[in-house]
């Protein structure tokens, strides 16, 4: 979720030495994690939010604000690389490990993708390969604190191993489907699929095979 003309407002520091072995091709480090979103912040009422699995699951599952913190929590850190050509490292996110949170469902075997949510009308997609790796988290703290409301409060998903757009914020449902579909940012130029260490970051790439 990021606005790419942000990039040419943003300062590029120098590379400390040794780095360069975990940064992606085209990007530079950043101490704070800047707010790049699309649209207003939304409000959060703990009394009204939920968050649903919907689509090719035996049945949807939907849990109040109360309900999903009572999930186990985990712990990681991980760095984050937007697609605007900055990264972050050592990002620790606390929340729900996604591979946990599936243990509670069951999914249709046609299921291939999932297609996710968020308030705002902000959407995005993954394989559902990638949704279900080890280091996927809903996450709802980073760095020891509550997410600040313009980084994603009171959820939002991340993804380390893919550009930043690809951990929407304020997630709110996550669509299990058989087809694919694209996202708010991959109908508008993005890369359907987004791998910082191949700089998948245009769509044009797809086809040119870049």
């Amino acid at each position: 979720m990021q606005r790419s003309v942000l990039i040419s407002l943003m300062a590029k520091p120098a590379q400390p030495e040794g780095q360069h072995e975990r940064l992606p091709p085209g990007q530079t480090v950043v101490k704070k994690l800047p707010v790049l979103s699309y649209g207003p912040t939304p409000r959060f009422n703990p009394a009204k939010w939920d968050f649903r699995l919907i689509g090719l699951l035996e049945k949807p599952w939907r849990f109040t604000w109360e309900e999903f913190r009572k999930l186990p929590l985990h712990s990681q850190t991980s760095d984050f690389h937007c697609v605007t050509s900055w990264s972050r490292y050592d990002n620790r996110w606390e929340g729900v490990k996604v591979s946990e949170l599936m243990k509670v469902v069951r999914l249709r075997p046609a299921a291939r993708y999932v297609f996710v949510h968020c308030d705002g009308g902000y959407t995005t997609n993954l394989e559902l390969a990638e949704f279900l790796g080890d280091d996927v988290i809903l996450a709802y703290r980073h760095d020891g604190k509550d997410l600040e409301p313009d980084h994603g409060w009171p959820l939002r998903l991340v993804v380390p191993k893919l550009y930043g757009w690809k951990s929407a914020k304020w997630v709110r449902a996550i669509e299990f489907c058989a087809k694919e579909r694209r996202g708010f940012w991959e109908v508008r130029g993005y890369h359907n699929h987004g791998d910082p260490w191949t700089e998948e970051r245009y769509s044009f790439q797809e086809d040119s095979g870049e």
